[in-house]
Formats: C-alpha cells, sequence, structure tokens
C-alpha cells in the first residue's frame, strides 16, 4: 500500500510540495500561545518605556451645533402687504444692505397721501404766516392774529415732518412715490429661517409673523451639549472645552462654556450646556453633531505612549512587551485615552510605569505574518 501511494498512475514517485516549500521567515507565532512572537532579530525592534504626563478628570458630552441667537436678526417690513419679488432664499449668504424682497403695501398709499396733505397745509399755513406778518409790520393787525397765523404754521410743519418721517420708515422716498417698499438686509450672514415666500403675506401685525426672513452671523456659533447629572459638577461657566466633530476627525476646536442649563430633562437626567465657539470661514455649520470635553478641577497621573508603539487589531488596543525569553514578545491588552501632542496616546489601562514596549507594533506585527 505504501508503494502504490508513493507511485502515481504512469509508476513514477508523487512530488512532495511540502518538502520542496522555501524555509519559514525569521518572525514566527510561537505555538504555545497566540499572544506570544518570537524574531530571529530582537535589534530590529527597539524597545521604549511610557511617559508619565499629567491629566485631569474629563467629561465628554455629545451635541450639535446652532446659531447664536443674540447674532440672529430677523429681516423686517414695516409695511403690511404682498411679496411681489423674493431676492433670496433659504441657506444663502448675504451682505448688510443688500436687497431681499420688495413688497406691496396698501399702507405706503396712505402714508403718501398723508405727506401730501401735509405739505399742502404747510404752504398753507406758511402763506398766511408771510402776508400776516407784512400786515403786522404796517400796523394792519394785532399782535394776536399774528401769534396764531405762527402757530399755525408751526402745527402744519410738524404735520409735515412726521409725514416725511412715515414715509422714511416704510422705505420709501418722497421724490419718487411707488407702492413698492425695498427691504434690505439689516446685517451679513447666512438666511437661517425664511417665512415668507414670492406672492406671500410680509410684514408684521398682532396675527402674523415676527419676521418674513432670519439672518445669522455665524461667524460664532453654539455647540449644545448634553450633561448628566453626575458630571455637572466637573463643568463650569467659562471653562475652556474640546470640539471634535464627526465631520472632521481629528480637528480640535476649542470652545468656552457660556451657560449651563438651570432646568434637567426629568427623563435622562441630563442639562443643557452651551459652548462658545469661533466658526472662521464658516467651517461650523448648524445640525452638525460635535462632541465636547471638559477638563475637571482633579489631576492625576498617567502614562503615555507614541501612537506607533499602540496596535489596533480587532476593536482593541494592544502592546508587545519583551518577555524573559531573548527575542520572545508578549501581546498585552491596553485601553487608551485622548491624543495628546506630539502624538502621544494616553493609556489608561494594562501598562505599568516599569514594563518596555516594541516602539513600532505594526512592524513586529507584520514580521510575525510574513
Amino acid at each position: 500500500m505504501a508503494a502504490v501511494l508513493l507511485q502515481g498512475c504512469n509508476g513514477k514517485p508523487v512530488k512532495n510540495e511540502a518538502a520542496e516549500a522555501p524555509p519559514s521567515t525569521p518572525a514566527v507565532v510561537d505555538a504555545s500561545t497566540d499572544n506570544t512572537l518570537h524574531v530571529a532579530k530582537p535589534a530590529l525592534f527597539p524597545l521604549i518605556a511610557p511617559q508619565t504626563t499629567t491629566q485631569f478628570d474629563s467629561v465628554t458630552a455629545t451635541g450639535a451645533i446652532e446659531p447664536d441667537i443674540s447674532r440672529e436678526v430677523p429681516v423686517l417690513s414695516i409695511a403690511n402687504g404682498k411679496v411681489v419679488a423674493l431676492h433670496v432664499a433659504l441657506g444663502n449668504y448675504v451682505h448688510k444692505g443688500q436687497l431681499v424682497m420688495e413688497v406691496q403695501s396698501p399702507d405706503v398709499t396712505g402714508a403718501f397721501a398723508s405727506y401730501q396733505t401735509a405739505v399742502s397745509n404747510e404752504n398753507l399755513t406758511n402763506t398766511v404766516l408771510t402776508r400776516d406778518k407784512l400786515l403786522f409790520d404796517k400796523g394792519a393787525i394785532a399782535k394776536s392774529q399774528l401769534e396764531i397765523a405762527q402757530n399755525g404754521e408751526d402745527t402744519s410743519r410738524a404735520a409735515l415732518v412726521a409725514a416725511e418721517q412715515q414715509l422714511r420708515i416704510l422705505g420709501v422716498d418722497k421724490d419718487h412715490p411707488s407702492d413698492t417698499v425695498r427691504v434690505y438686509a439689516p446685517i451679513s450672514g447666512v438666511i437661517v429661517a425664511q417665512n415668507t415666500t414670492a406672492a406671500g403675506a410680509a410684514g408684521i401685525n398682532l396675527a402674523g409673523v415676527g419676521g418674513s426672513l432670519t439672518i445669522a452671523d455665524l461667524s460664532h456659533v453654539w455647540v449644545v451639549c448634553d450633561v448628566y447629572e453626575n458630571d455637572l459638577a466637573n463643568v463650569h461657566v467659562g471653562e475652556s472645552a474640546d470640539i471634535r466633530l464627526n465631520a472632521f476627525p481629528g480637528k480640535v476646536t476649542a470652545g468656552t462654556i457660556s451657560d449651563i442649563g438651570a432646568i434637567l430633562d426629568p427623563s435622562i437626567r441630563t442639562a443643557k450646556v452651551r459652548i462658545q465657539v469661533q466658526n472662521p470661514g464658516d467651517l461650523l455649520r448648524i445640525g452638525m453633531f460635535a462632541s465636547a470635553t471638559f477638563r475637571g478641577s482633579k489631576s492625576h497621573t498617567a502614562l503615555a505612549l507614541p501612537g506607533n508603539a499602540i496596535l489596533h487589531l480587532h476593536d482593541r488596543d494592544y502592546v508587545y512587551v519583551p518577555t524573559d525569553n531573548a527575542g520572545n514578545y508578549k501581546r498585552v491588552v491596553v485601553r487608551s485615552g485622548q491624543t495628546l501632542p506630539g502624538g502621544l496616546v494616553v493609556i489608561e489601562s494594562g501598562l505599568n510605569l516599569d514594563q518596555q514596549v516594541v516602539s513600532n507594533a505594526l512592524e513586529l506585527q507584520n514580521a510575525a505574518g510574513q
């Protein structure tokens, strides 16, 4: 039977491919455990010792970007009427003084009629006053009659000024009357709310809206987070917070806590914490998800390693620690924390200060896999 197995159909011996394979590489996984590696040249994998760093107790909360309501301005049309032209739309950026809409209003017609009446009355009283002054100088009328004429002129002049002011409030040029009011942007910013459309109602009335459009200056925005009741002791107004956005991984933006809500959500026991954040270039957009890290007042000493010394594998973090046998390394599970300046990563657990680790865990892992 052995002879049959060693020969093929033509009587020749069958090749043993396993015997002809090239020899294995110097780095292999130890058969005794999957967490131990052996390399023939350990000098290729230098060791480093963890560093110590001072860390403050921190709290991380999730939230979203919201506009700063103190920088929101409604676009108002004092004249009630119908929008005949809308030159902007929701989400547009507008400049201060830019024409945003035109409103056709019967209020303008009434105001201009009042202005014309005031002009006529003022012309009449001025003519009477001029005549009475001439007659008084010639002794033809009493001083009391001149005073009556002066009072009439003063009253007409006040009515004319009021009519002119009414036209200015409505946005109408008295020298070029029109039944259409042109409405301009009061500030530069982004239109974040739109309560009217072309051919829609505009203006202010008791039953209407407070503004047809709302413009927000987004150079400063809010990050509003939910902080649990147990963590509120570590959050204080005026302290800084690190903001991280899902849209920009790895980017950290600084903010300042401006308010801590006085009322907690009774269902999840959280308070709204508001963070003021500068937004140059409008990089932060309304509605973006964000996480905020608040630094507490208590500090502790923690260990830190360069990022290259940590191997992330299967949702876990590992480091390689040398064993007593030369060339052997054991893979140890660690729990990493935040990333520090210079590429250092905080090790929260799994490593002692007196332990050394391989400086580049990925190179060792790759060598073992060859």
